[in-house]
């Protein structure tokens, strides 16, 4: 049986995806075009800068969206070295954000508050530990990054990291690693999640706020062209080699960074800056084969996804189990 929050994200989608967000590179007219196409779109509250641009982002969205359309989402980062938390959060509360997602620690206090206006809050995790401690905290649901997602990431395998949530947690969960495809997002949910969380295939479209160079550079690497740091932010991520070596640097020799350095504004251990100079990607990159404009992606997932659903279910053992 789905769970009711659950059941309430997918009824509004045409995909099971959340776009995730994307520091410095979503905005609203690619969460626009997201939701416009089906899946939940998403933005990092930061990349609205300064703060008054992060209301009119919020006005615009609220204005623009509509009950066709799939709810957006709100990334709060609730790391200590935020310092404005407290103002982002108040401005979602004030335009009822649908979809919260929260980075880096679990706040009860970020979850109370959601919840207060009928919120719903996904937090995202890289093992079954964090998992735990964030639903205890009041999260409603769990974003697992597993091994091969951009940026950020975890380094357990998707089967192992869902199928350890999946034996105590029965809400909302989204994976996210190396998913560009309509038969990914399948086998996502045949593992037993209910979204697939996308991220670096939507930094190839045209709405996506990022260098040309950036976009065209996903379209030419493969997983062959990923190299997994600490180095940049205090914190191990997915980075493109090749962004990597543009900014002086050896990617097959880093050295290793320090969390305690832990700062996603400026970078932590290097005068070049994660995400500006230092491009994040996951290992799914060579599904990418064009930049194209985020309704079209959608719509390559959606006829993927149709075509893989009724293979799976024309195979022999597919029937016999029904």
């Amino acid at each position: 049986m789905t769970h009711p929050l659950t059941e309430r994200l997918l009824s509004r989608l045409r995909l099971p995806v959340i776009g995730a967000p994307l520091f410095i590179i979503s905005n609203p007219d690619l969460v626009l075009a997201q939701c416009r196409a089906g899946v939940i779109g998403s933005f990092p509250s930061l990349n609205a800068r300064p703060l008054p641009q992060f209301e009119e982002w919020l006005e615009r969205l609220s204005a623009e969206l509509g009950e066709a359309d799939a709810p957006y989402a709100v990334n709060l980062i609730v790391h200590k070295s935020n310092d404005r938390l407290a103002d982002d959060l108040a401005l979602c509360v004030k335009y009822r954000v649908p979809v919260i997602i929260t980075s880096l620690g679990a706040r009860e206090d970020v979850n109370e508050a959601i919840h207060a206006y009928g919120g719903i809050v996904l937090h995202d995790v890289i093992n079954n530990r964090f998992a735990h401690k964030a639903i205890e905290k009041g999260a409603d649901g769990l974003i697992a990054v597993a091994a091969g997602a951009g940026g950020h990431a975890g380094t357990t395998s998707p089967f192992a990291l869902v199928q350890e949530i999946r034996e105590w947690f029965d809400g909302p969960l989204a994976l996210s690693g190396a998913i560009a495809t309509g038969q990914a997002v399948l086998a996502a949910q045949a593992m037993g999640a209910d979204f697939a969380y996308i991220g670096s295939p939507f930094i190839a479209t045209v709405e996506a706020r990022a260098d040309q160079r950036y976009k065209e550079m996903i379209v030419a690497c493969t997983s062959a062209d990923i190299v997994y740091s600490d180095l940049f932010t205090g914190v191990s991520g997915n980075y493109l080699k090749p962004s990597i070596a543009a900014a002086g640097l050896d990617p097959d020799n880093l050295p290793k960074g320090d969390y305690s350095t832990m700062n996603f504004g400026s970078g932590g251990n290097t005068e070049k800056k994660a995400w500006r100079d230092i491009w994040g990607c996951g290992q799914g990159i060579a599904a990418v084969k064009a930049i194209v404009p985020a309704a079209d992606y959608v719509a390559r997932l959606d006829r993927e996804y149709r075509a893989s659903l009724a293979r799976f279910r024309a195979q022999p053992q597919a029937v016999a189990a029904e």
